[in-house]
Order: C-alpha cells, then sequence, then structure tokens
C-alpha cells in the first residue's frame, strides 16, 4: 500500500540527485573541528526530501485557476517587497528573512513562482502567442520580481528570473520576428543597467570577466583563485580532502558561490564528468515528464523548471570556470544553502504530483484514440 502511493514517482530522476547531494555534503565537510555546513547540508537534505514526497501526493490542477496563482504571485512580490523593510543584510545584500534557527531566501522560490505564472499566462494563450502583446505582458509579469530582486541587490537571482522568461517565451511559439525584438529589448535593458542600476563592484566583476587578472588580489580575486582550482585538479582530482584552494581558504566560499571548482579539483576531470551526467539525466527526465504533461500548463511549467536548473548549473560552472562574471550562484544541489535546495526539490515535488493526473489522462487518451470510447 505504501509503495502503491509513490509508484507515480520518477525514482531515475531522484536517483540522479543522489550522487550530487553526496558530492556536496562531502565537498563541504571539513574533516577537522565542527563541521557545521555539512550537519546543516544533511538536514536540509532530509527536509527537502520529505517535502518532495509529501507534494508528489498532491493534485495540482488547482493551480490552473487564475485566481490561486494571482495570489500565490502577489505573496510572492510582496515577501521580495517586505525584504526592504525588516530583511537581513548578508554580504552586502538584503536578501534574507531571518528566523533566528534558520534563513529564507524568498528569491529562490519566486523563482518557481514565476514559472507557474508564465506556465498558466501562456497555456491559456498558445494559440495566439504570435501576438507580441503576450510577450510584453509576460515580461511585465517577471518584470516585477526582476526588478525587486535586483534592488536587494542580488544580480544572480535576477539574472535567473530574466533567463526563465526568455526560455519559456522561446518554447511558447515565440515568432522569429518577436525574438528579435525580445533581444532588442534585452540589450538595451543592459544598457540601462549598466549606466542606472549596477553597483560599482557589480560592474567591476563584469569587467573582470574581460581581464580576470587585470585584478587578481582585487575584483578578480575570486575568479582567478577558482580557475586555479579547476584547472588544478586534473584528470583524476587531488583527492578528497587536498583540495589546497578550498582547504587552504584560498577559494572563498567553496561551499556555496564556489563549490564546483571546490569539487573539481579534488575529483578532477572523471569527477566532473560524472557530475554532468548526473545533471544530464536529471534535465533528460524533467524534459520527459514536460512531453508527458496532461495539458499547456503542466508541459510549460515542466519546461520551465528545466530552464531554471539549466540556467542556474551553466551561470555557476560559467562563474567558476572564469567564463562568466561572478555572480554568487549555487550550484542545484550541491550547494550549501537551504532555501534553493527546498526549492528545488519542491519543483521536483510538483513535477511528480503533476505525473500523477498526466498518467491517467495519458491512459484515458489512448483509449479513445484505439479504442473509440
Amino acid at each position: 500500500m505504501f509503495l502503491n502511493r509513490f509508484r507515480h514517482i520518477d525514482w531515475l530522476l531522484l536517483a540522479a540527485t543522489a550522487p550530487i547531494l553526496g558530492a556536496g555534503l562531502v565537498t563541504m565537510y571539513t574533516f577537522i573541528g565542527t563541521n557545521t555546513y555539512f550537519l546543516h547540508q544533511l538536514m536540509w537534505v532530509g527536509a527537502s526530501f520529505i517535502a518532495c514526497l509529501a507534494l508528489s501526493q498532491v493534485d495540482f490542477r488547482f493551480l490552473r485557476k487564475t485566481n490561486v496563482m494571482v495570489a500565490i504571485y502577489l505573496f510572492g512580490c510582496g515577501a521580495l517587497l517586505l525584504l526592504t523593510l525588516i530583511g537581513s543584510v548578508f554580504k552586502g545584500a538584503q536578501s534574507w528573512f531571518d528566523l533566528g534557527f534558520f534563513a529564507i531566501q524568498p528569491s529562490d522560490p519566486m523563482k518557481l513562482v514565476v514559472i507557474l505564472v508564465l506556465a498558466k499566462y501562456f497555456s491559456r494563450r498558445h494559440i495566439e502567442i504570435a501576438n507580441v502583446k503576450h510577450i510584453i505582458i509576460s515580461g511585465i509579469y517577471a518584470a516585477i520580481p526582476f526588478f525587486l530582486v535586483l534592488a536587494q541587490p542580488d544580480f544572480g537571482s535576477a539574472i535567473i528570473l530574466g533567463a526563465i522568461w526568455f526560455g519559456m517565451v522561446m518554447v511558447s511559439g515565440i515568432s522569429k520576428k518577436h525574438l528579435f525584438m525580445v533581444i532588442g529589448f534585452a540589450a538595451v535593458s543592459f544598457f540601462v543597467l549598466w549606466n542606472f542600476a549596477l553597483h560599482p563592484y557589480q560592474k567591476a566583476r563584469i569587467a573582470t570577466f574581460i581581464n580576470p587578472l587585470a585584478d587578481v588580489r582585487g575584483a578578480g580575486y575570486n575568479a582567478y583563485q577558482s580557475t586555479i582550482a579547476v584547472g588544478s585538479g586534473e584528470i583524476l582530482g587531488k583527492g578528497i580532502g587536498y583540495g589546497t584552494q578550498s582547504r587552504l581558504r584560498f577559494l572563498p566560499e567553496y561551499q556555496t558561490d564556489f563549490i564546483f571548482a571546490a569539487f573539481a579539483e579534488e575529483w578532477g576531470f572523471i569527477g566532473v564528468m560524472l557530475l554532468l551526467i548526473c545533471f544530464g539525466i536529471i534535465i533528460w527526465r524533467i524534459l520527459l515528464l514536460a512531453t508527458r504533461g496532461a495539458s499547456n500548463f503542466e508541459t510549460l511549467f515542466a519546461a520551465g523548471v528545466a530552464i531554471f536548473f539549466m540556467t542556474q548549473f551553466s551561470v555557476h560552472i560559467g562563474m567558476n570556470m572564469g567564463l562568466l562574471p561572478v555572480t554568487g550562484q549555487t550550484l542545484p544541489f550541491m550547494s550549501y544553502g537551504g532555501s534553493h535546495l527546498m526549492t528545488e526539490f519542491i519543483g521536483i515535488g510538483i513535477l511528480m504530483g503533476m505525473r500523477t493526473y498526466a498518467q491517467s489522462t495519458h491512459r484515458e487518451g489512448m483509449k479513445k484514440e484505439f479504442l473509440g470510447i
């Protein structure tokens, strides 16, 4: 009976997260003294997995209702706005609600909210998606949380929100003409952000991308140390616990922003390839769920989750290898932190819940097609 309740879960997808979770835990384990990061992350892993299983039992067809999605969206935007009043400042960004025992970063679950809102919007208008007004309206839905997050300032999360919107616009069936309009809008937006919104340290990070060695003791220090860590891993790595860049603290924030570099130093090219394979399986299974959605809403949501994971994965690895500016983004399922980990497993849990009624819908469609009933 117990196993029967969870028969709809994609266990291969969940199994692919296990090696990534394990790699993250091992990388942040200190071997000496107290293992605060390791123990806290272990608790978040357990809580996130339980949340995923619980959500897999929910029928999420209620999310198709407009009033429900409006309420969720307004609540999310309200939480981001509330941060400006009572949010805690950490490393120059007012991005957290400090609840004492743990802290919550609302920008993480807001990424799922934006995916849900856009999936709801495009699923109702897929026939007339060629009309440019729908791209503009959907852009407004994404722009409100984008600028609220940017004001914290959290440039990395804002980039992820923008990428989610762009990716979902693409999969919704945008015309080539409108695609160029979107790209032009993005270019103008970047020009405005560069001249009027970005802080000096954010500009310095982007400038460092062009020439990381220009200021290795200042703005380019993190990127420089990260590339050293990745390169020094070579083929087989230095071994677990023997990564000098992370263990000797040359590499800052190796539990979060630079965990890929710390992992690559200890596990080498072989370890990185295994990590990429696991991420590939996760994206493959999510895209497979997208093709089997009960309706356009479920299909678009699954596509949005895949875009979310791929973007965050690419941005994190890109900045760790010196290919992208340092934006402080975590690596899905691997970096330390409860907010992003819970968000990622909630996304998977919702997908599993949607899979329950998608299977019954698929079976009913097959009966109608082949049996004529």
